[in-house]
């Protein structure tokens, strides 16, 4: 039934959750997953003394935390014997990025990872899920971490 799935990670345990179903998935239908992580290059504004983090300091630091979380969904994967491609990229919004990367890599199905967000939490820091299903032209399936 699907071909290339495309599993958006973070180092969160709803993005490992959402590894961990897009494994079983890959297993089930004999296909390849590939692992994102998205970077927005620009995703905060400031000028002054209240611009604490710099520019180059802060994608050194995303890039640090992409490299690790990339690094952990692969090892998750090719443990449960998936095929798994993976690349960080970089967007300014992180659900257009991910739907970027599912058409470049010819994915049909987005398999992520929801924190569950509510609320005013979820008024102020909005839903990557939420955006992905909202706008997406294949299918998605959204894990809930426990």
């Amino acid at each position: 039934m699907y071909k290339h799935i495309l599993v958006p990670v973070d180092g969160s345990t709803a993005s490992m959750a959402a590894i961990d179903k897009a494994a079983g998935l890959a297993r089930a239908y004999g296909v390849p997953v590939t692992a994102i992580f998205v970077i927005d290059p620009y995703p905060f504004t400031g000028v002054g003394a209240d611009f604490a983090y710099g520019q180059d300091q802060y994608l050194n630091a995303a890039r640090a935390e992409a490299g690790a979380a990339i690094e952990a969904a692969n090892q998750r994967l090719q443990a449960a014997g998936v095929q798994v491609d993976s690349r960080v990229v970089e967007s300014h919004a992180v659900w257009r990025g991910i739907l970027e990367a599912a058409g470049a890599v010819g994915a049909d199905l987005i398999v992520m990872g929801s924190h569950g967000r509510r609320g005013l939490e979820k008024l102020v820091l909005g839903s990557v899920a939420q955006s992905v299903l909202s706008h997406t032209k294949i299918d998605a399936l959204v894990v809930r971490a426990s």
